[in-house]
């Protein structure tokens, strides 16, 4: 009996501070409730069947309504709510943005064996925006990945990785990427296309890319926060080693996940440490 709920970011983080609020169709609170540092909510107050609409409501972020219906069971599984942050539909302001590598990560995850994923990260990288005025689609994006900074947590596999199997860093030191337009797909994502070289091969690649808002830094300057994702195809890009097991498994799977997690200063550099 009760409520439950789970209260998540657009990037997926809890919010513990968040208020869930229960009113019955003519709007009377029947049910208050806190979520907890695991941004979860679960209260044993049971309610009477019917229809409720559930608030959602934390500081900083813009709050959600949904409709539930209680049976009798007497008790709301409302499943996760996403917030946005406040003003998350707000765009960056315009002009040059510059990728902080210190507080961003480039990462990836291919299929190991067929059953689990290795997990690996680029520890050098730099990235410029420039937020167009007028047309945000317009809007353009460059980075530069250091293909030697590749780390997996394990020493072998990063030699590996660096050989002429994979990367050949000692031939491509470089990835590149060069945006050629934007796509809106929501008041707050984008589809980037874009230009991706990488093994000497330059294919073109889309990412999927969420806009997670803007606001002031601890140091004065002003930053603005991405998450974008999108898949790889080693092939594509002349990768193709493959070990395969006796199973007929390949040791490494061909589909590259690759997520990453940005944040830009505004300003065409970094401010100094």
């Amino acid at each position: 009996m009760g409520l439950t709920a789970r209260i998540r970011t657009r990037d997926g983080w809890a919010v513990s501070h968040a208020v869930v609020t229960v009113a019955d169709m003519t709007g009377a609170q029947v049910l208050r409730a806190e979520a907890d540092a695991e941004g979860a909510v679960r209260d044993a107050t049971p309610l009477e069947p019917g229809a409720y609409t559930v608030i959602v409501t934390a500081v900083g972020y813009a709050p959600a309504a949904s409709s539930v219906i209680v049976t009798a069971s007497r008790r709301a599984e409302v499943g996760q709510v996403t917030l946005a942050r406040q003003g998350g539909t707000e765009l960056p302001p315009p002009g040059p943005w510059t990728v902080d590598p210190v507080h961003s990560s480039v990462a990836a995850v291919a299929q190991h064996l067929g059953i689990s994923s290795v997990h690996g990260r680029f520890t050098e990288f730099s990235g410029s925006i420039e937020i167009a005025p007028d047309d945000v689609t317009k809007s353009r994006v460059e980075a530069v990945i250091r293909a030697a900074s590749v780390e997996t947590g394990n020493g072998m596999r990063d030699g590996h990785l660096k050989s002429p199997d994979f990367l050949d860093v000692e031939r491509f030191p470089e990835i590149t990427f060069r945006s050629t337009g934007l796509t809106a797909t929501g008041s707050d994502r984008w589809t980037v296309h874009g230009e991706l070289g990488m093994h000497g091969v330059v294919r073109p690649v889309d990412l999927d890319l969420a806009y997670l808002g803007t606001g002031p830094d601890p140091w004065g300057g002003t930053r603005a926060a991405f998450r974008a994702t999108t898949e790889l195809h080693r092939e594509d890009f002349a990768m193709n080693y493959n070990q395969v097991l006796q199973a007929g498994v390949a040791a490494v799977g061909t589909t590259l996940k690759v997520e990453l997690d940005i944040q830009a200063v505004q300003g065409e550099s970094l401010p100094a440490a």
